[in-house]
């Protein structure tokens, strides 16, 4: 097992390592900080961006508080209370580097920004880990992936490349959904993993059309404002989950369930025509 790890660890890195020679460094743009709405409200630069984050504080705080008090979220394995408590600090965190940098946007401020949202994603993917695959591999792999998130934005800011940065944070918003349809979890309700990636999907696809929902809205409000909002739907969607999910003793996939259920009603289905048939009565012609 320990020779298969190595194996996968070093195929990761000859991959990363190929990647970073064949493909050209992608430089920050500065007219990434060029948001649609620079209105300034009491005194606030950029006023709707920035307090658009509170939400972040607010779940951050209360998954932190819900993790340890009392236990409410019922975390078994140490492995899991670490990456949990992570994320929710991470989460937290978003408010005030989010806030930091939209007062005055640029790539100093970037860094505080982004900072947090790394610690946030590569939290997940260990807790994935530990939930999937193995649950010592996965908590030995909480530092590292961290370290990996921090020294992707170390490189961005010194080397003004964002290929590293670009792997940590687009990886997992592919791999965290496939993971949650194809692996069959420890717990129940993990279509919660799926509505949280939907509403990260919206957010940025909301980022992206930054300027013309804004004027879509005639200038209410902007689609990096809605990003906000919306990307702080995906911890509500998790913390739901801890709720409710309960150890699963049948470990079954999204994908084999769905199989299943398409399944039976197929067969349902069959069933059903085959009943209006024989029901059909039929008269003797003398």
């Amino acid at each position: 097992m320990k020779k298969q790890t190595l194996f996968v660890w070093g195929v990761a890195i000859l991959c990363f390592v190929v990647l970073m020679i064949v493909t050209p460094a992608i430089p920050q743009s500065e007219a990434y900080h060029d948001f649609a709405d620079k209105r300034e409200f009491f005194g606030i630069p950029n006023t709707l961006n920035v307090i658009s984050n509170f939400p972040f504080l607010v779940v951050g705080l209360i998954g932190l508080i819900l993790c340890y008090y009392g236990n409410y979220f019922k975390l078994s394995l140490q492995g899991e209370i670490w990456g949990w408590t992570c994320f929710f600090i991470g989460v937290a965190a978003v408010a005030f580097g989010s806030s930091y940098y939209h007062l005055k946007p640029n790539d100093a401020r970037l860094v505080w920004d982004r900072l947090p949202m790394t610690v946030a994603f590569t939290s997940l993917v260990a807790i994935f880990i530990i939930e999937r695959i193995d649950e010592k591999k996965g908590t030995v792999s909480i530092i590292p992936l961290l370290l990996a998130g921090i020294i992707s934005i170390l490189y961005w800011r010194f080397f003004d490349d964002l290929r590293p940065y670009a792997l940590v944070q687009f990886v997992p918003c592919i791999a965290l959904p496939l993971m949650a349809i194809l692996m069959p979890p420890m717990y129940t309700h993990s279509t919660y993993w799926l509505w949280a990636a939907v509403f990260y999907l919206i957010a940025k696809i909301e980022e992206a059309a930054d300027k013309s929902i804004y004027m879509l809205t005639h200038q209410i409000v902007s689609g990096h404002t809605l990003k906000h909002l919306f990307a702080a739907m995906v911890p509500v969607f998790l913390m739901l989950m801890l709720a409710k999910r309960t150890v699963q003793i049948e470990r079954i996939s999204l994908f084999m369930s769905w199989k299943v259920a398409l399944i039976r009603w197929k067969g349902n289905e069959i069933k059903v025509e085959t009943s209006t048939y024989s029901s059909v009565r039929t008269e003797e012609i003398p």
